[in-house]
């Protein structure tokens, strides 16, 4: 269990518990995610369909985190954290049911767009809820929780899904329901971060359509760490959505080699983002590791265009992960530092462009792959080194309370 954090006011206050319930919340949404990936081709059978249907259901999930993140993050200003995570939650478990028993594919493109609410409610709450309870020095450990705990589900979650498969091919996603279900339960013993005062204070400004708030995100002292989410984001599942392929073709390996890859170089990144990156932060300071993050991700991606052998392989991909790993609970903290009292609206935004950066990333990587299999790397590569220009200048100054946070 994590160790205790200080909270807002910077006193020693004893969280383990909640920042256990928060990662497990995370976990097992992102766990829930990863479980039907990899029977969802088998799935769609038996409606007749395809990769065009398994599209759209991504799509539609990517839609709507996108387009609710900004509100989840506001609505967590004005009601309380607690509430919101709950709430989304909810979301996830109607939407896992409905997933269990649909027949037709209408009911499957709305099924993954409530679950697309839920996480777009949960995740900017949950990061709300640690930048509550830490003082600036401790940001960076809490946010390399939650970082653990949502890729630690992501790489469990295929595996624990195909297992599960074999009691019927609709039994992971009861699965996923239920758990859902239990972090539902388990966040009623969650306190309740938002002061009444903080709440007040933000029931002051007016929530803004999603058009209005990624407008408005362009004058907060730290767009430039927003654009950092993106294009991190980005460069994540541009790598990952043809990594597959490209390993298959390019070494020739089977899905056996491919999944002991994916997975060690993941766990690599959790290893990281717990026991190392704190001392990271320490030791060169948010940007300084930021910098050093951008370019030995893209260096990753430029050497996977060499073939040599699994070991090579899996050395790159530990180098790729653990360096990722690094990055957004980084840029998270210095976003979460800037926020002032605005930390909901902050983790909304937050969301929303990790969202974005989930979008475009898979539709250009596929894209480029057709075109050419090492053109998805490159681009990843040079749009990671570019976004070393966001790094530059001062440090972005943390809002004053009651402020909107903007410039």
């Amino acid at each position: 269990m994590p160790a205790s954090l200080p909270d807002a006011s910077g006193k020693s206050s004893n969280i383990g518990l909640p920042m256990f319930v928060l990662m497990l919340n995370l976990f097992i949404a992102l766990l829930g995610q990863g479980m039907v990936i990899p029977i969802l081709p088998e799935y769609l059978k038996q409606f007749d369909a395809a990769g065009t249907a398994a599209g759209y259901l991504v799509a539609a999930f990517g839609a709507a985190q996108f387009l609710f993140s900004p509100i989840g993050g506001q609505l967590s200003d004005r009601l309380g954290r607690k509430k919101l995570i709950i709430a989304g939650l909810l979301f996830t478990v109607v939407s896992d049911y409905l997933f269990a028993v649909g027949h037709t594919l209408p009911l499957l493109y709305a099924a993954r767009f409530i679950g697309g609410i839920g996480l777009g409610l949960m995740v900017p709450s949950v990061m709300a809820y640690v930048a509550d309870s830490t003082t600036p020095a401790t940001r960076a450990k809490g946010m390399g929780y939650l970082g653990a705990a949502m890729n630690l589900g992501m790489v469990l979650g295929p595996g624990l899904g195909g297992l599960i498969a074999e009691f019927g091919i609709r039994v992971p996603y009861y699965c996923a329901a239920g758990l859902s279900l239990l972090a539902a339960g388990l966040s009623l013993l969650l306190r309740e971060t938002l002061t009444p005062e903080r709440r007040a204070a933000a029931g002051v400004h007016k929530r803004q359509p999603i058009a209005r708030q990624v407008a408005d995100s362009f004058r907060t002292p730290y767009f430039r760490y927003l654009l950092l989410v993106f294009v991190m984001t980005f460069g994540l599942v541009n790598y990952e959505t043809v990594y597959a392929l490209f390993v298959e073709q390019k070494y020739g390996f089977d899905a056996r080699s491919i999944s002991i890859v994916i997975t060690l170089g993941a766990v690599i990144g959790i290893v990281c983002q717990i026991w190392l990156l704190d001392r990271a932060v320490r030791r060169f300071g948010e940007i300084r590791l930021i910098r050093l993050s951008l370019i030995l991700t893209a260096a990753a991606l430029v050497l996977m265009l060499i073939r040599f052998n699994l070991v090579y392989l899996l050395l790159i991909s530990a180098i790729f992960f653990a360096f990722n790993s690094f990055l957004r609970p980084t840029v998270g903290t210095l976003i979460a530092n800037a926020a002032g009292d605005r930390q909901g609206y902050a983790a909304g935004l937050n969301t929303t462009y990790m969202s974005l950066g989930s979008i475009v990333g898979p539709l250009l990587a596929g894209w480029l792959f057709d075109v050419q299999i090492n053109l998805p790397y490159v681009l990843g590569a040079v749009i990671l080194l570019a976004a070393l220009a966001l790094t530059g200048g001062r440090q972005a100054k943390p809002a004053a309370e009651g402020g909107a946070g903007h410039e």
